[in-house]
């Protein structure tokens, strides 16, 4: 049996939110691949059994509210709820992509008794390049920071819980009731920046990456590259891809900290963290500009400093911010420019010393004699931080400055998605 959850029309302007405090436990789902064309047949699989199940897919960015809780994913509806009934557990449902625009969509789970959980998958372009800019997800590092209990042992399937483990599991249910760890703070607010600003992009995942193996295709089909998120785990050939694509002169945003940090080696669904790039000869600050500093778990946040407004006056054009202005709030990790840097690499703004004496969050510039653009800010959530309003900043300032910051934004992408 087929789901068709395919919706002619255009997506309403009703939101939904998706789940209530009063609603139960979750129910654990994932799709068996990160991401689908349109017109493919995705399979998502329910790991238990569930009564009265009723599936729905929605779309990610284009709802009109906040989500205030880590285990809710909002969006707008791509199609009907359908009800399923009584489905066994590890039932495989197929589930038909409709025709629908390049994203990031979930499938909303409800059951019985309250039961509510989320699938999400990205919905790839037909081909490379039906838009000029395109978007990664780091589904990846979603993977890698899920501690979902896999074998039953009682020790999360990923490094981070320890005991000596090197490897995660993709194509699995996160926790929180399928939500992607820190999706709220880390990659909501892009999405809804992208969503109201009506910026058309292609989206991918990490997978898509892998399946490119012509980095002239690459270059031909996009004139830009968002790394939106916290970008950590990447494999050698998509470090490869993505630094070839630069060499041609393809430009490059990484609106987060810590990217391109470790090296995974992936075995079907299974990928093992072997060594951190720096350590194998190629540091990351020699492709973002700035590499990974430090971290101290959010405990401390900052405003960005402008230090340089003249390296980039097309940054700063419109916004109000001289030298000296404050902006948003950063922190969590941060990065800073090394040796490796690009020679002409610019620090357009910081974070000082906010670890400490010297440990300092770098936002910075550099342009390539092939005609790359790069831009890196430094430290988690810019976007998150001049975007949402109601989220206190350390410094009132910055508050008052954030509308030149978001200017700024503008400028960035207008500047770097033009070859």
């Amino acid at each position: 049996m087929v789901i068709v959850l395919a919706w002619a029309g255009p997506f309403p302007a009703l939101a939904v939110q998706a789940a209530s405090m009063r609603e139960g436990q979750g129910i654990e789902a994932s799709f068996l691949r990160a991401s689908y064309r349109p017109g493919d047949t995705a399979i998502v699989r329910v790991f238990g059994a569930t009564v009265g199940l009723r599936i729905q897919v929605f779309r990610a960015g284009p709802e009109r509210m906040h989500t205030r809780r880590h285990d809710v994913m909002n969006g707008v509806p791509a199609g009907p709820q359908q009800l399923l009934w009584t489905q066994p557990e590890g039932a495989d449902i197929p589930v038909e992509i409709g025709g629908w625009s390049s994203g990031l969509y979930f499938l909303r789970l409800s059951a019985a008794h309250g039961r509510i959980g989320f699938a999400p998958f990205v919905v790839r372009p037909e081909r490379l390049g039906e838009h000029r800019v395109a978007v990664v997800l780091p589904t990846q590092t979603w993977q890698a920071y899920n501690f979902r209990d896999d074998d039953g042992d009682g020790i999360g399937d990923t490094w981070y819980a320890g005991h000596g483990q090197r490897t995660a599991r993709l194509a699995r249910p996160f926790l929180d009731r399928g939500v992607p760890p820190h999706y709220r703070h880390y990659d909501a607010p892009f999405l809804h920046w992208l969503a109201r600003t009506h910026k058309q992009v292609d989206f991918l995942t990490d997978a898509d990456l892998e399946n490119v193996d012509d980095v002239k295709q690459l270059a031909l089909a996009y004139d830009l590259i968002v790394f939106s998120g916290h970008h950590e785990y990447v494999t050698t050939h998509e470090f490869d891809l993505i630094e070839r694509y630069r060499n041609l002169g393809g430009n490059l945003m990484f609106l987060f900290a810590n990217d391109f940090f470790w090296r995974i080696v992936k075995y079907g669904n299974v990928m093992e963290r072997t060594a951190q790039w720096r350590d194998l000869g190629r540091p990351e600050a020699g492709l973002i500009g700035v590499q990974y500093r430090a971290n101290d778990r959010g405990r401390r946040k900052g405003p960005w400093i402008v230090r340089d407004t003249a390296a980039t006056p097309w940054l700063f054009k419109g916004t109000g911010l001289r030298r000296g202005s404050r902006f948003g709030s950063g922190g969590i990790e941060i990065d800073a420019t090394a040796p490796s840097s690009p020679v002409g690499t610019r620090v357009l703004a910081e974070i000082p010393n906010l670890y400490g004496r010297g440990v300092t969050a770098q936002m910075t510039y550099y342009e390539t004699s092939a005609g790359a653009k790069v831009f890196a800010a430094g430290a988690f959530n810019l976007v998150e931080s001049i975007l949402e309003p109601d989220k206190p900043v350390p410094d009132p300032s910055a508050r008052r400055n954030d509308e030149g910051a978001r200017r700024m934004l503008e400028n960035l992408w207008a500047r770097l998605a033009t070859p």
